[in-house]
Formats: structure tokens, C-alpha cells, sequence
């Protein structure tokens, strides 16, 4: 192998690792107070987000919500970097509202799953 090729390959392996280290770095990084997505049992009426036939994969913090009423936490990161590599409670939140934006209420978002409704909201610790 000629010397210019092993370095352009040593190069791209070296920016590689970068790039899955970046992926794997902001889920260990986190400060300050932990958020959770809440879902409180409600009698609004109103329209609502069908969360029947939202996939577990998509929305793992409503999901949780749902079935023991607070997901688990999630830190926000101190230089701003974790955010943009990482799924949260808000990116959720916002995808709630883009699905159905007069569901929302008293600060949360209206969601309805099976034959219950529930009040959404990102809530700090």
C-alpha cells in the first residue's frame, strides 16, 4: 500500500471513531436537575394526540409516562452539545404537538391511549 493511501485510510478511520464517539459521549454526559415526561390521568375534552399507534422505539419517554405515570430522566447537557445528538423528553413533547397542535392544555399536551387520556408535560425534578 502505498504511503499517501494508508494515511488517507488512517485519516478516515481516525474520523470515524470521532463521529461514533460523538454519538456515544452526550449519554454520559448530563447536568443540573433531571427532566421527566409526566402523564396524569385527565377529563379534558377536547381534541387529542392518539397515542395507541405511536411505536414504543419512536417515543420511549411517553411510553413510560404512560405506564408508570413519569419516564425516566433525562439531564440536560452543560455546553449545549448533548442536545443535538440526543433524543429527549422535549423532542418527544414538540413531536406531540406537531401530530396535533389544538391538543395542548393547561402547559402540557392531551393524549389519549386505549380508553384513557392523559395530560403530558416535561416536568424538572
Amino acid at each position: 500500500m502505498r504511503r499517501i493511501t494508508r494515511r488517507a485510510l488512517l485519516a478516515f478511520a481516525a474520523v470515524c471513531l470521532c463521529l461514533l464517539a460523538l454519538g456515544a459521549l452526550p449519554s454520559l454526559l448530563g447536568s443540573g436537575d433531571p427532566y421527566y415526561l409526566t402523564a396524569t390521568p385527565t377529563d379534558a375534552e377536547g381534541p387529542a394526540v392518539n397515542a395507541t399507534e405511536l411505536s414504543e422505539r419512536r417515543y420511549p419517554y411517553l411510553t413510560a409516562a404512560i405506564e408508570t405515570g413519569r419516564s425516566d430522566p433525562y439531564r440536560t447537557g452543560s455546553v449545549g452539545l448533548k442536545e443535538a445528538f440526543t433524543h429527549s423528553p422535549f423532542d418527544e413533547r414538540d413531536g406531540l404537538v406537531a401530530r396535533n397542535p389544538e391538543a395542548r392544555h393547561d402547559g402540557g399536551i392531551v393524549v389519549a391511549s386505549d380508553d384513557s387520556r392523559y395530560l403530558v408535560a416535561v416536568r424538572r425534578a
